[in-house]
């Protein structure tokens, strides 16, 4: 099967999936965005992953179990969003699965699971998981979708309010994203910030090329060193432990 390009990659954050009315809105938007575009989800963990998070510290797990415990929490997500659109979404587990005009929901797990592209840490979220999906899916455009409008600039008063900036370098998105984005992110590849409880935003930059959010762009920060990993590459060896 041929593959299909992407025309956006979209990490959907773990905390959009808090509140059940928020995301059946966002899953709504995000299945009428699909019409006639190439959407890929690539869903955060969430809860689940917080359960890992909470077994990792009472029981001490090893390394590779935590980080494959975390990434089958990013499947579990994935089907909870994938349940949501009702019927306007598939999920995929490749980039070859890919199709136009609908919702793929990446449960990445298996394809995690055969190149093992990233590091074992939980300083590697499902932020950089989204940007090495992106790049190796060819993708035209990568969208972090979360709870805040973007990166906001320290205000320089306490009676001032932080402002918003519309573009940001890497080493200014603070704990945004993950410590390895600016490893796994192609900065070839447009990036943006934007809060996924706005979803007319995403709309106006599928619409415009721009939105009110963070558009991320290139610093010497941001430097591509993870090497691209076709699927059913061998799997790396663990450096530490993992949690999207």
């Amino acid at each position: 099967m041929r593959r299909v390009a992407p025309d956006a990659v979209l990490k959907l954050g773990g905390s959009l999936c808090r509140h059940a009315s928020g995301l059946k809105r966002l899953v709504a938007a995000l299945a009428s965005l699909s019409r006639g575009r190439t959407l890929v989800i690539v869903p955060g963990g969430g809860e689940f992953a917080d359960a890992i998070r909470d077994a990792d510290r009472r029981f001490a797990l090893d390394r590779a179990s935590s980080h494959w415990m975390a990434i089958l929490a990013m499947d579990q997500t994935a089907y909870l969003v994938a349940g949501l659109a009702e019927g306007a979404a598939g999920i995929v587990r490749s980039a070859r699965e890919v199709e136009r005009g609908r919702l793929n929901v990446l449960a990445p797990s298996t394809w995690m699971l055969e190149a093992d592209p990233l590091p074992h840490s939980w300083k590697v979220t499902s932020d950089s998981i989204a940007a090495w999906v992106a790049a190796n899916m060819g993708a035209r455009r990568l969208v972090l979708l979360k709870s805040l409008d973007g990166a906001f600039a320290s205000a320089r008063s306490r009676h001032r309010l932080p402002k918003l900036l519309p573009r940001a370098r890497c080493g200014e998105l603070g704990d945004l994203v993950d410590p390895y984005f600016a490893r796994a992110w192609r900065p070839g590849t447009p990036c943006w910030i934007v809060n996924g409880k706005r979803p007319e935003r995403l709309a106006r930059l599928f619409s415009t090329g721009s939105t009110y959010g963070t558009e991320v762009i290139r610093s010497p920060a941001c430097r591509r060193s993870t090497p691209r990993a076709a699927e059913g590459a061998g799997r790396r060896r663990a450096d530490d432990s993992h949690g999207p």
